[in-house]
C-alpha cells in the first residue's frame, strides 16, 4: 500500500466480500470504493438516486446528500465528473467521491457519460451539459439548491467541468445560461494539451475539425466561474502545466483563480485524497471544500 495507508488484512477482506463474485473484474475506483465504505466512509451520506435516467442518449446520474439534511433547507450542489482518459469509468464507482462530497455538506450528482470509442469529442461534453440541465430542473427536490451549482471532476472529468464552465456553447446548447456554475474545482485535469500526444487525446479529439475548442485555454475569460486548479508534481499522465498554463492565462485575463500542487503526488493520489482511506496523502477535500464555500454564497431570500 502507498504511504499514509492504514488499510488491514481483515478490512481488504471485508470489502473484497463486499463485491462477491466482481473482484476480478472490479476497477480500482469500484475498489476503493468499497475500502472506503467499510473503513467508515459511507456513514453521514446516503445516496438519494441511483441510475437516474437524464438526456436523450441513456445517461444515467447517482445523487448523494448529507445523513442529516433537511430537504427543505436547500444545501449547495456539486456536479463531478469522473475521469477515465474519455474511454473508461463509471459513476457508481466514485461512489467515495459523492459520500466524501456530501458530507461536507452539498448535494452531489455523479453523471455518467458517453466514452470513446464509441463517440468523440464533444458528445461527452454534451452529455454533460444535459446533466446540468437534469440538475438544474430536478435537484431542488432532493434538498439542493439550483441557484448554487459549482463543478468539479478528475482527470477527464475535469477537462469537462473546465470546458463546460469557460466555453457557454455547450450549456447554452442543453438550454442552459452558462451563468449557473458558481465555481469550479478541477483535480489533475487536461485543459492546455494540442497539439495531441496520447492515444486517448487523439483518440477523443483529433476528428473534431477546431482543435482549439477541444481546449478550456481558449476559452479562459475575465468573467469566468471562480476556479481551483489542483495538480500534483509528480503526475506523468495529465502534467502539471495543463493547470499552470490555464492559471496564468486566467490570471491574465483577470478571472479568480488559484492553483495547488500537491508535491509528491501522482495523477490518481489526487482522487484518492478525497476517500477516508487516502485522506492522509493531501488537504485536497478540505482545500476543494474551502474554496467552494468561498465562492457559493446562500441564494438571497
Amino acid at each position: 500500500m502507498k504511504r499514509g495507508t492504514k488499510i488491514t488484512l481483515g478490512i481488504v477482506v471485508a470489502a473484497l466480500v463486499g463485491l462477491g463474485g466482481y473482484v476480478a473484474t472490479a476497477s480500482p475506483p469500484l475498489l476503493l470504493s468499497h475500502f472506503d465504505a467499510v473503513m467508515g466512509g459511507g456513514k453521514g451520506a446516503v445516496q438519494v438516486l441511483e441510475a437516474e435516467g437524464f438526456g436523450d442518449k441513456g445517461q444515467t446520474l447517482d445523487v448523494w446528500r448529507a445523513a442529516d439534511a433537511d430537504p427543505a433547507n436547500k444545501r449547495p450542489v456539486l456536479i463531478f465528473w469522473h475521469g477515465g482518459g474519455w474511454v473508461k469509468g463509471a459513476r457508481q464507482d466514485y461512489a467515495f467521491a459523492g459520500r466524501a462530497l456530501a458530507r461536507q455538506g452539498f448535494v452531489v450528482v455523479v453523471p455518467d457519460y458517453r466514452k470513446v470509442p464509441d463517440v468523440r469529442f464533444p458528445a461527452f461534453v454534451q452529455d454533460a451539459a444535459q446533466a446540468v440541465a437534469w440538475t438544474r430542473d430536478n435537484i431542488a427536490r432532493y434538498g439542493g439548491d439550483p441557484a448554487r451549482i459549482a463543478f468539479s471532476g478528475h482527470s477527464a472529468g475535469a477537462h469537462t467541468a473546465v470546458l463546460l464552465a469557460l466555453d457557454p456553447r455547450w450549456l447554452k446548447e442543453a438550454g442552459v445560461e452558462p451563468g449557473i456554475v458558481k465555481a469550479v474545482v478541477g483535480l489533475s485535469g487536461a485543459y492546455d494539451f494540442f497539439p495531441f500526444a496520447t492515444k486517448r487525446s487523439i483518440d477523443a479529439m483529433s476528428s473534431y475539425p477546431e482543435p482549439a475548442v477541444t481546449q478550456p485555454i481558449t476559452f479562459a475569460r475575465a468573467d469566468a466561474p471562480p476556479m481551483l486548479l489542483i495538480t500534483s508534481s509528480e503526475d506523468t499522465t495529465v502534467r502539471p502545466r495543463n493547470a499552470i498554463n490555464l492559471t496564468k492565462r486566467l490570471k491574465d485575463e483577470g478571472a479568480v483563480v488559484e492553483m495547488i500542487n500537491y508535491q509528491g503526488l501522482d495523477h490518481e493520489d489526487v482522487v484518492m485524497a478525497l476517500s477516508k482511506p487516502y485522506r492522509d496523502k493531501a488537504l485536497v477535500l478540505a482545500d476543494s471544500v474551502t474554496f467552494l464555500n468561498t465562492h457559493m454564497s446562500p441564494a438571497p431570500e
